[in-house]
């Protein structure tokens, strides 16, 4: 079983160093277990976005780029939520 090219762990990892570094950038202060759920959904989410343009990526390089970009805009959306 694979995601945009990468296995279920690698996901994982990955979505884990994207939520990590989206923490960083953003200077949020979330714990590992959050940076893990934030990288993977917003690689998901944005996913699903590109989907809709038609556009479509494969490998860890991009699935780590696009959980970034995913992981800012849920902390972004978050913050404007809280208020």
């Amino acid at each position: 079983m694979s995601v945009n090219g990468v296995g279920i762990l690698a996901a994982i990892i990955i979505g884990g160093l994207a939520g990590w570094l989206a923490e960083k950038f953003m200077n949020s202060q979330m714990g590992l277990f959050m940076n893990i759920i934030l990288g993977i959904i917003g690689a998901v989410v944005l996913n699903f976005i590109l989907a809709a343009f038609g556009m479509a990526y494969a490998g860890w390089v991009a699935y780590l780029i696009v959980g970034f970009i995913g992981a800012c805009l849920l902390i972004a959306v978050g913050r404007a939520v809280r208020g």
